[in-house]
């Protein structure tokens, strides 16, 4: 295990328009894979469409050692309702100052911005297991890699409603507001930034990756109405004049299970296809059961995705929906550089006919938490069993954990498909 070295002295603070090119050089040095872009070309592409406010650097002396950006999104909550969360990206130091508490002050700086804005939770996608419980985060959703056998793999049922094929420049116009539908619906996913879509879409080519080629389908429904789409590419398999080509889907979405289900019908009868490969999918799909072989889709691969860092407890708690009614006190033991942080204190859930009222309170806890597992089992998606096995949960009163994982688990799991 590396030691912690002697700590450097920092001022952390947004960058100014002419050090942009300098933080992006500072970000390669972690992601160092995408060397093949210059500085100065990705920053020219990304001014216009970053708030360069939440661009933040931490500097020794003039020089960028650390980097962190944020954005603002809404999450969807178990019941639909939606609060404004922070979403982390772009987390680096330089590899010949780490372990010298340089992320520490970059959370810790982050974490009063997004309080002082009002957000209810910071949102991450983590790089590493290790790093981010330890700042308060937690695994909130799950996602799958499904590998679906086509040959094998016919959906029950009559088709309904109508496929098309749309290109970029139209999809770009009508996917968004498919996206918008389905999120605002889906415990676990985000709004997206606009440039997102000109990125996913094949629009625009940013420095250091390649342009994404592919084909869209929309379907419609009895009515004429947009309801699902999916964007999708493919690699060439060809073995002995056999045409066992692989589907890559990289993205579908359905207002309604019956709408996503379609454009799984349609997919799995596209010519010369032998695998279709899905990834960030559900852990559970709905596909597998309209199959009338259900092995001939399976998962093979899963993972956390989406880490939640509560920052407002009292929102969190008390927008969502709930399954089961109950009352607990909770207690959140939350610190953040060695001083208390935003979600912690003791707090009264009370749940009635699923809805929720969410106060602090002084009253004796029924169960001390953890902020990270609280984090991981905020959504419903994570049981907070799980997420305290290895410590952070005090019962004060017996079966508490039993009854509050009971009241935070949810029938169906979160789930969030938006990188970034």
């Amino acid at each position: 295990m590396t030691a912690y070295r002697p700590g450097v002295s920092l001022t952390i603070r947004p960058v100014r328009d002419a050090e942009f090119p300098a933080w992006f050089e500072a970000s390669a040095s972690a992601f160092y894979v995408w060397l093949t872009y210059e500085p100065g070309a990705l920053a020219a592409v990304r001014r216009d469409v970053w708030d360069l406010d939440r661009v933040i650097g931490a500097f020794e002396g003039d020089r960028i050692v650390g980097t962190f950006r944020t954005f603002g999104a809404q999450l969807t909550l178990p019941g639909g309702a939606r609060v404004p969360v922070s979403a982390v990206t772009a987390v680096t130091v330089l590899p010949t100052h780490r372990r010298r508490g340089v992320l520490t002050n970059l959370v810790a700086d982050d974490l009063a911005r997004a309080k002082a804005r009002g957000d209810a939770a910071g949102i991450l996608i983590s790089a590493e297991w290790p790093i981010y419980g330890r700042f308060g985060y937690g695994p909130a959703t799950w996602h799958a890699r499904w590998t679906v056998r086509v040959r094998a793999a016919r959906l029950a049922g009559v088709p309904t409603g109508v496929v098309e094929i749309v290109q970029p420049l139209e999809a770009r116009k009508i996917l968004p507001g498919i996206y918008e539908r389905y999120a605002a619906a889906q415990a676990g996913e985000i709004t997206r930034l606009a440039d997102r879509w000109d990125i996913d879409l094949g629009l625009i080519e940013l420095p250091g990756r390649s342009r994404w080629h592919g084909i869209i389908v929309v379907h419609r429904d009895e009515a004429g109405e947009l309801d699902a789409y999916a964007r999708y590419h493919g690699e060439e398999v060809w073995e002995e004049g056999i045409p066992d080509n692989l589907m890559h889907l990289d993205e579908l979405h359905g207002v309604t299970i019956e709408a996503e289900l379609e454009l799984w019908r349609y997919l799995v009868q596209v010519d010369l296809t032998a695998t279709i490969r899905a990834d960030t999918r559900r852990e559970r799909e709905p596909l597998q059961w309209f199959l009338g072989d259900a092995r001939a889709a399976r998962v093979t691969h899963l993972s956390d995705f989406l880490w939640i860092r509560p920052i407002d407890v009292e929102r969190l708690l008390g927008a969502r929906r709930y399954d089961r009614d109950g009352a607990l006190v909770l207690e959140i033991t939350d610190v953040v550089d060695g001083t208390p942080g935003p979600a912690a204190g003791r707090y009264r859930l009370e749940v009635a006919n699923g809805e929720a009222t969410c106060r602090r309170t002084e009253a004796a806890p029924d169960l001390t938490l953890d902020v990270r597992a609280l984090g991981a089992a905020i959504l419903g998606g994570t049981r907070l069993i799980d997420a305290s096995r290895a410590g952070g949960a005090l019962e004060h009163r017996p079966g508490a954990l039993a009854e509050a994982d009971a009241l935070l688990r949810t029938a169906d799991a979160p789930w969030c498909t938006s990188w970034f």
